[in-house]
């Protein structure tokens, strides 16, 4: 059943969106981004539970000063919180746990020491290392950017340095509330797109594949359990269609998994290939790593050892000397440590230790064509895609 098939064309092309906008942000309130949409999203709140329900199995709470989706991965994937590290997460939750305690405003000075506090009974080591304090800062600059914490004076940043600075933080209680509501994948509508009521156990598979889809950028048959990689499959161009209809999602197929974009890049939060040194340094790199190692029979990927990285770095700093920025080329261990971190971001690369990753099929989309300029000047890095070929010569389209 299409759920949009019923309204006429306009509203239709506001609901989608509106669906894309939660897909991108799934916190929207009255003082962020993309407010000026929430009329809609209230408007059209009883097709957006309908849509995300049955699609996504995404319960959707909506409200004239802000609307909330509230997101499962079960398989517990995704790039999270862009600059976030896994200690900016661990401060975001004690931060979240510490808020319940206080007021409506809190000096900054006490909601740290509730944090530190929170961090004493769960047993969890904290310090006033500037590495710590960065991870710190990043979980409150996240909450003010979701409207959690609002910085009446002063400003949360002042963690980041630990000095004396003080500041007034006004707690939305409203939103707070929002933070950690459970989602379960029971939670999906009981019927599908034909009107039908399927088996649970379909149902569900269903819906945890199309999650995949709609949130991570490569997904790999391989990695899937054999059912939801089944369904992919045997669905993938009615599925394709959905993402298209509802989220804007051009997706396409090959034999090791599928890919999904979006041509507008509203829903890209992190775009390869890039004009900075460690994107194009990642995209120039890849034609050397992939030819490091055969493809693997199970899943087309090839495995590279972390510790090959630095020296094609170093080799590709070498042939094209004056293409880099000098601030990145001052530690070359660091670089290579950057252009692993953006591959596996961007899903080209999937880490299977702390010294191998494995370039997934989907990287011989990017291999670059490098023109040599005989005055020695930059060297150009074609980033021009072919949309026909996505894993490597030889493979079909389903």
């Amino acid at each position: 059943m299409d759920l949009l098939g019923e309204l006429p064309h306009i509203e239709a092309a506001q609901v989608r969106r509106c669906a894309r906008a939660l897909l991108r942000q799934p916190l929207l309130h009255a003082d962020g981004p993309e407010a000026e949409l929430l009329p809609l999203l209230y408007r059209h709140r009883a097709v957006l539970r309908r849509l995300f329900a049955a699609y996504l199995g995404y319960p959707l709470r909506v409200e004239r000063r802000f609307a909330r989706l509230f997101k499962q991965r079960d398989d517990g994937g995704g790039r999270g919180v862009s600059g976030f590290t896994p200690r900016s997460y661990a401060y975001l939750a004690l931060t979240l746990a510490a808020l319940v305690e206080v007021g409506r405003q809190v000096l900054l000075s006490q909601l740290v020491a509730n944090v530190r506090g929170a961090a004493a009974e769960a047993g969890i080591a904290v310090s006033d290392d500037p590495v710590e304090l960065r991870a710190l800062a990043a979980a409150l600059r996240h909450l003010v950017t979701l409207g959690v914490l609002e910085e009446t004076e002063g400003s949360v940043a002042a963690v980041a340095s630990g000095g004396p600075e003080e500041a007034l933080i006004t707690v939305d209680a409203e939103l707070l509330g929002l933070m950690g509501r459970p989602v379960r994948t029971s939670d999906v509508d009981s019927t599908d797109r034909a009107g039908h009521q399927p088996p649970a156990v379909g149902r569900v598979v269903g819906v945890l594949a199309r999650r995949r889809l709609a949130e991570d950028p490569v997904v790999l048959y391989a990695e899937l359990p054999i059912e939801e990689a089944d369904y992919l499959r045997y669905h993938h161009r009615q599925e394709s269609y959905w993402l298209d209809r509802y989220f804007g999602l051009q997706v396409e197929a090959r034999a090791e998994g599928m890919v999904a974009t979006d041509p507008d890049e509203y829903l890209t939060d992190l775009s390869f290939p890039g004009g900075s040194t460690v994107a194009r340094m990642a995209l120039l790199a890849l034609e050397p790593l992939l030819a490091m190692s055969k493809p693997r029979e199970v899943d087309g990927c090839h495995a590279v050892s972390v510790s090959q990285i630095r020296p094609v770095c170093a080799d590709l700093v070498k042939r094209h000397p004056s293409g880099w920025a000098k601030s990145e080329l001052a530690n070359l261990d660091a670089l290579a440590s950057k252009v692993t971190g953006l591959v596996l971001q961007v899903g080209i690369a999937r880490r299977v230790s702390d010294d191998v990753v494995v370039l997934v099929p989907a990287a011989h989309r990017w291999l670059p064509k490098v023109e040599e300029k005989s005055n020695a000047a930059e060297p150009a890095a074609s980033d021009n895609v072919d949309e026909l070929t996505l894993f490597g010569e030889g493979e079909v389209p389903w």
